[in-house]
């Protein structure tokens, strides 16, 4: 159920006029101080029919859209620039709430402009809807809030956000073309398994002899596909219900990450990304005025890779202890020598902030490179991988037919 409920009120104005009309909040007491903001004061306050018993709109955990990471970019970029010009904070939640595109962040911003009115922070409303809002996030505007520089966190997170919206685009890219050919590839050699291959069984049948060994695994793999497809498909649905439960999950991530790391040509890519992403985080956080035990600890649960998370908890233990970053740092092999020379200097220099966004700028470009790279390399080869396995396949099917014509003559 949605925490926002529809409330029907009466009210008289400032000229002594009753008003009637509706409100969406999460209390009556958040309509009761809307009320008061608009100048109304309260007579009655129901809760609306729109909001109850088979009018609530009803969410199904698993199968509603969640808020995107443009959404928020958007939504940080336009905040900064209206709490910039002077508007008040609840004016500005009202217009991103009405003029937001993404229906699950509109749903947010009500609730979180309801819970300032009633005096709660933004930062407190926003660490509410944790699964929206990143950790990142809320921590920028909680120092942002704290130290009466808002508009400017919003700013950095609005920065960050857009980097990263970019990055996936570029990744999304660069996979887009091998998974739809592999895909191509293994619906080819399902609909010649399942359909092609038994028109020509049912031929050499009427041949008689035997078959070369390929047309007969050929043939095998066909008949064992009416037990095949059924198994693959119930495993693949299990699969993917146990993979969207515990993919994020402590022991599915120890696992999982370092072999990513380690996988050929991949990833170097992966490990390339995860660094730019610390260094864009970590660069965003100290700027933000977040503390550096607190701004690592966050950094290295929005790493997205377990191996840097875990390094990041060591390196926060030193820094604890009273060593500088860039001295635990170096023990981390998961970060590459440049990346902790250039954070040793900066932190001499009294500029880590800077060289840790030369550091993510530098990994971004390292990124878009390598994925061009990798991108121009896959198509020959996924090419190449189709035109071997379905000309294999067709292969197979005309041997015995190439063999009983060398027969013949």
């Amino acid at each position: 159920m949605s925490t926002a409920q529809a409330w029907a009120y009466v009210g008289r104005d400032n000229n002594g006029k009753t008003v009637k009309g509706k409100l969406d909040a999460s209390s009556e007491g958040a309509v009761a101080s809307r009320l008061g903001a608009m100048g109304i004061s309260p007579i009655s306050i129901k809760e609306s029919a729109e909001g109850t018993g088979l009018n609530r709109e009803i969410t199904i955990p698993g199968f509603t859209k969640g808020v995107g990471l443009k959404d928020l970019a958007i939504m940080s970029r336009q905040m900064a620039t209206m709490i910039g010009s002077g508007l008040s904070l609840l004016r500005t939640l009202n217009i991103l709430a009405e003029q937001t595109e993404s229906k699950p962040l509109a749903k947010i911003l009500k609730q979180v402009r309801d819970d300032v009115e009633t005096g709660v922070s933004i930062s407190e409303s926003f660490a509410k809807h944790g699964r929206d809002f990143p950790p990142i996030m809320i921590n920028m505007v909680r120092a942002g809030e704290t130290g009466g520089f808002l508009d400017r966190a919003l700013e950095s997170i609005a920065a960050n956000f857009e980097k990263e919206v970019k990055l996936r685009g570029t990744i999304k890219s660069a996979l887009t073309y091998p998974v739809i050919v592999l895909i191509m590839s293994l619906v080819s050699v399902l609909i010649m398994l399942i359909f092609i291959v038994p028109i020509f069984d049912d031929m050499f049948k009427g041949l008689g002899g035997g078959l070369p060994l390929p047309t007969q695994i050929l043939v095998n793999l066909s008949h064992s596909m009416i037990f095949v497809v059924p198994v693959l498909v119930v495993a693949g649905v299990a699969f993917s219900i146990w993979w969207g439960r515990n993919k994020n999950t402590e022991q599915v991530r120890r696992f999982r990450d370092p072999i990513m790391l380690k996988l050929p040509v991949f990833g170097s890519l992966l490990k390339k990304i995860a660094v730019a992403r610390f260094s864009r985080n970590f660069a965003n956080m100290i700027g933000a005025g977040v503390p550096i035990l607190q701004a690592l600890k966050i950094v290295g649960e929005t790493s997205g890779n377990w191996v840097i998370e875990n390094a990041l908890v060591k390196v926060a233990e030193s820094v604890r202890q009273g060593q500088s970053i860039s001295a635990p740092l170096l023990a981390q092999p998961v970060f590459p020598p440049m990346v902790t020379q250039m954070i040793a200097v900066g932190e001499d220099a009294g500029s880590l902030e800077t060289m840790l966004n030369k550091i993510a700028d530098f990994y971004d470009q390292e990124v878009e490179s390598s994925t061009e790279q990798l991108t121009a390399a896959i198509e020959p080869l996924m090419i190449a991988f189709l035109g071997v396995v379905i000309g294999g396949m067709v292969i197979a099917l005309y041997m015995p037919i190439f063999s009983l014509a060398g027969a013949i003559k």
